[in-house]
């Protein structure tokens, strides 16, 4: 469970941007529909794709690479990115197996139309380094279950909610391909639906922040390092979209902290525990110019 004061923190934020999104719907979603490249890019990458955040943008702006890339990486880009834009134009479904069928059906449609929309059953066992799937038996009652328990429990934190439906969306795989994409894509349709923005998990630290947590879960049930990367996220998603809101200039983070008289990874550090409202564009921090610390 997420601390009371990290809780307190995302409880003031939820609020100041309440009041600044107000007559503000279309530029927000404008800046949703512009992370889309980015989230695409991350996602594929922490399950090894190959292409660039460049590729990726090019390949979404139906443009051509100058090198060769398998037609399954591409249909990944594009499947997964469609699938982003449907849910930013419904932020508010409510979360159901069919749902999550469907939406698994149109991320792997033209990869391998022969698993789209379908849970494992019979003998589809799936392996992950060390971690086996739940027995396909019983992956369709485990989903109902998942998604019941989530929908009905009113009393939980909603980041713990959340961080414990994606742990253990994880350890079932209820899919024989595309688990982790569209575990990252529920995790947004859960924040969307309650009106709040999207996050970006990185796959830059996915060795050190990420793949980790997954390792820990099935032998402690213990969801408390999801929490807290959740939270650190999505307080990362709404100071950027406050601050696009309000800010005059954004500047990269080394140059405010050299114009502050900051060491570099001090602010560095700052920015990745959310302490100063900087965001990731591109992989890069950014900054209001005029912030002060």
């Amino acid at each position: 469970m997420l601390y009371q004061s990290v809780r307190d923190k995302i409880d003031s934020l939820r609020q100041e941007y309440a009041i600044l999104s107000t007559g503000n719907a279309v530029f927000l979603k404008e800046i949703a529909l512009a992370e889309i490249p980015e989230m695409v890019y991350n996602s594929n990458a922490i399950e090894n794709s190959t292409l660039s955040l460049e590729d990726t943008e090019i390949i979404l702006a139906n443009g051509e690479l100058n090198r060769s890339v398998s037609i399954r990486e591409i249909f990944e880009a594009k499947n997964l990115a469609e699938i982003t834009r449907e849910l930013l134009e419904k932020p508010f479904q409510k979360l159901t197996a069919d749902l999550i069928l469907d939406l698994h059906k149109k991320l792997v449609t033209n990869i391998d139309n022969s698993i789209a929309g379908r849970w494992r059953s019979g003998k589809e066992w799936v392996r992950v380094g060390n971690h086996l799937g739940a027995n396909p038996l019983f992956v369709p009652n485990l989903m109902e279950e998942l998604v019941a328990e989530y929908n009905s429990d009113n009393q939980t934190y909603f980041l713990d909610k959340i961080a414990h439906f994606h742990a253990e969306f994880e350890t079932i795989h209820p899919f024989l391909d595309g688990n982790g994409r569209m575990g990252r894509l529920l995790i947004n349709l859960q924040l969307m639906h309650i009106g709040l923005p999207p996050i970006i998990v990185q796959s830059k630290s996915k060795r050190s922040d990420y793949y980790p947590l997954f390792s820990n879960y099935p032998v402690t049930m213990n969801y408390n390092g999801f929490s807290q990367l959740f939270a650190l996220l999505l307080i990362e998603s709404l100071h950027k979209r406050m601050t696009m809101l309000t800010a005059k200039k954004i500047i990269p983070l080394s140059v405010w902290a050299k114009n502050k008289g900051i060491k570099g990874n001090i602010a560095a550090n700052k920015a990745k525990r959310q302490t100063i409202p900087a965001f990731r564009l591109k992989g890069k921090w950014m900054i209001d110019e005029n912030f002060k610390d």
